[in-house]
């Protein structure tokens, strides 16, 4: 079983963070790696940077502009995360854009991800339909997770539909804003976290954007199984540089 689905199960309310590789330096990548995984967090998102991003808000564009000037590329982050298995054994998923991946070779690139021990991919702008038609047997190939997203605008059918084509969990943005636009949750969100919750999905819902301290964290999963913080640890690690991660964590819970 992927490692995501092992975590997935565990009775607990999963913390996943985000942060961008080659970010404040080129070669923090596998520092940070390490020091989330010894402060207790569940899950990690690689982000691979990329120039013209979709749903990235100023902070994480910005780290993602200072990674690709310090020089990170996807095949520096593959090298940096050879042998990353030898000391990491927490879910490890890379988060990016579908022209890299394109660039690079799909194939190609599942293939290097699953050598490394990649759990999944989060591809914001890689349609469902696309995904089905051309990309599942390769994702599915090198036991790759594909992480779809929802929004509160995404209606019930294309939820559904999500839900069918999904194996681990459901990234569910908690605003139509890109990433960091908001802190805390209106009433209205609320009632978006409990509708996706009557629904009975199959998959776990894990909720991202807008999550910034303990009670950010508390209030997204308290129907959903876990969150995901990115914004306000790229904005941490910018003012206090990698070595300061534990601080962070203690931070949220």
């Amino acid at each position: 079983m992927n490692r995501i689905q092992l975590k997935l199960k565990e009775d607990k309310k999963l913390l996943s963070l985000y942060f961008t590789a080659g970010y404040p330096k080129i070669e923090d990548t596998r520092t940070i790696l390490s020091q989330l995984q010894d402060s207790g967090v569940d899950m990690v998102e690689i982000g691979l940077p990329f120039s013209d991003p979709l749903a990235d808000g100023p902070t994480i564009q910005a780290s993602s502009t200072k990674a690709l000037q310090n020089g990170m590329t996807t095949e520096k982050l593959f090298s940096q995360l050879e042998g990353v298995r030898d000391e990491i054994h927490i879910p490890l998923i890379v988060m990016g854009y579908f022209n890299p991946m394109l660039q690079y070779g799909v194939e190609k690139f599942c293939k290097r991800c699953q050598e490394i021990g990649i759990d999944g991919i989060i591809m914001p702008d890689l349609p469902l339909a696309e995904y089905e038609n051309n990309y599942k047997a390769i994702f599915e190939k090198y036991g790759l997770l594909n992480v779809f997203l929802i929004t509160p605008q995404t209606s019930d059918g294309r939820i559904k539909a999500i839900d069918n084509a999904s194996d681990g969990f459901i990234y569910m943005v908690s605003s139509a804003s890109t990433t960091g636009g908001t802190d805390g949750f209106s009433n209205e969100t609320a009632t978006y976290f409990e509708r996706i919750a009557s629904m009975n999905l199959k998959n776990e819902q894990v909720v991202g954007f807008g999550i910034s301290d303990a009670q950010s964290f508390q209030d997204a999963t308290q129907y959903q199984k876990g969150a995901i913080i990115g914004s306000a640890f790229i904005k941490h690690i910018t003012a206090h540089g990698a070595s300061s991660v534990s601080d962070f964590v203690k931070q949220i819970r």
